[in-house]
């Protein structure tokens, strides 16, 4: 199944370490002109701050990533950043922290460490989803099949988002793309060959217990 990892919508996280705040702002993104969007927006916000240090994770196999320390020595926060986003499998993700210097340095490694919690925070208060990349199938069938289809849909967590009940029944669904076939051939099977299938546009999409989620500007 084809898939990846990413955040639902922007979330903040902030800690505070020896009276510096360091504030994290997590965004989804789908290309660098949009980060950088974000990332001038959290700088107006916090004009004040000393420093406005980011990651950012865009596209698959491979991504393409880019990161600042925005005047914090090399290496203590873009990087850190960068390692807790990849830590949890995240792409076309950004994260920036922000830091209110407290007046205590921190050291190298109080900074590693701040910047990674501050980011881990941020991620916390984020909501986690997983993308599928999946295609529209609508099912019609009579009222005979209509319970062997939902049982089957039902083992393979398959969601449905449309039922039209005339003389016959129709089921709009979302499946795994690369799942299509299969799902087919056993609704087929289970309906002796009375049930018809009819592929849809292709999209990525989210599922999850309440609801489904479907993206149609990705490719």
């Amino acid at each position: 199944m084809e898939s990846y990892r990413t955040v639902c919508g922007h979330g903040t996280g902030e800690i505070t370490e020896k009276k510096s705040r360091f504030i994290a702002d997590i965004f989804p993104v789908s290309s660098e002109e949009e980060a950088f969007e974000h990332i001038e927006r959290i700088r107006k916000k916090h004009w004040s701050a000393r420093h406005h240090c980011f990651a950012f994770v865009l596209g698959r196999n491979p991504g393409y990533e880019r990161i600042s320390d925005d005047g914090e020595p090399s290496g203590t926060a873009g990087k850190p950043i960068l390692e807790v986003l990849k830590g949890r499998g995240l792409t076309d993700v950004l994260a920036v922290v922000t830091r209110y210097f407290g007046g205590t340095l921190l050291g190298t490694g109080g900074l590693v460490r701040a910047y990674t919690a501050a980011a881990a925070e941020g991620i916390s208060r984020t909501g986690i989803i997983t993308k599928i990349h999946g295609i529209r199938l609508q099912i019609g069938t009579d009222y005979t099949g209509l319970g062997k289809i939902q049982h089957l849909l039902l083992a393979r967590g398959i969601n449905i988002l449309d039922t039209v009940y005339t003389d016959k029944v129709e089921l709009q669904v979302l499946v795994p793309k690369d799942e299509t076939d299969e799902l087919c051939k056993a609704i087929l099977e289970s309906t002796n060959g009375q049930a018809l299938m009819e592929e849809g546009e292709e999209c990525w999409f989210s599922a999850g217990d309440s609801r489904t989620e479907i993206y149609h500007s990705e490719t």
